[in-house]
């Protein structure tokens, strides 16, 4: 079974089994409404099926319980583990529109044929995502390319790269 993160637990919450989760996922309202049912993951070994009773935001993080616990004691053991759906749960997404799974580690070319790098991280940042990539020249940093469609020219998720038109200033060149 494969399964897909959407959440890491950082902390518990109070005395009656509540957790804290920073979200990694588009859809939060969705994966931590009550009934939705989700695997505590240890590294990526599922460790327990719990099924969502509660959940609120509050100050940038979820606060989860679960039908399974109402005790601090009963969660405390989940603290840095990870929330999971499994390839089931997925849904269809729109064309145009992927999973960050299915962009992280594509390989970035130019229009010009040069190959830039490898997408590590996509950051959510309102409007629009941006990807982080990181380069393959030595000593450069890694490059901010924003998920819009004049920067970003096709998507091969089957074949394992993006094509980006490289706007003047859009990365840092210099060794």
């Amino acid at each position: 079974m494969e399964y897909f993160r959407i959440g890491r637990i950082v902390n518990t919450f109070g005395i009656r089994g509540e957790i804290k989760v920073i979200a990694d996922t588009d859809f939060p309202e969705e994966r931590f409404a009550a009934g939705e049912v989700l695997t505590i993951l240890d590294n990526d070994r599922p460790v327990q099926k719990v099924t969502v009773k509660n959940a609120k935001l509050s100050k940038g993080t979820y606060i989860v319980s679960f039908e399974e616990f109402n005790n601090i004691n009963d969660v405390e053991k989940f603290k840095t583990m990870w929330l999971a759906i499994d390839q089931d749960q997925q849904q269809e997404l729109d064309d145009h529109e992927f999973y960050f799974h299915e962009i992280i580690g594509l390989k970035v070319i130019t229009t010009e044929k040069e190959e830039l790098g490898v997408i590590k991280d996509i950051l959510s940042l309102g409007s629009n995502d941006v990807w982080v990539i990181k380069q393959n020249k030595p000593k450069l940093s890694d490059a901010l390319i924003p998920f819009i469609e004049d920067v970003v020219k096709e998507v091969n998720v089957d074949e394992g790269f993006v094509v980006i038109e490289l706007m003047e200033g859009l990365i840092d060149d210099e060794n």
